[in-house]
């Protein structure tokens, strides 16, 4: 399983490990992901994500899942997201319509 997140596309950076005599060594920075459970309220009901803890912060200060995914474009979205928001987007629809 690749280490990225499914909602904000954060994934691992390369960078060097430099010693005290200023030898480099390359190393890899991963993202801190979390497998969590997130609740639509648009779908009514929950969905588990593995998701970086900045992506976390930023569903929060948006307002929640349903808000989070309707304002992100798709192409930070992984497969699951995309498809999650689309059902998300045709909830709100007919609930609008009805």
């Amino acid at each position: 399983m690749s280490r990225i997140c499914e909602l904000t596309g954060k994934g691992r950076q390369v960078g060097h490990n430099v010693s005290h005599a200023n030898n480099k060594t390359k190393r890899t920075f991963l993202p801190n992901l979390q497998n969590v459970t997130l609740i639509s309220d648009a779908l009514g009901s929950s969905v588990r994500l593995r998701v970086s803890t900045h992506g976390l912060r930023s569903v929060e200060h948006n307002g929640g899942l349903d808000n989070w995914l309707l304002k992100t474009g798709d192409d930070k979205l992984s497969l699951r997201a995309r498809r999650l928001k689309r059902d998300v987007a045709k909830k709100l629809s007919e609930t609008k319509a009805a």
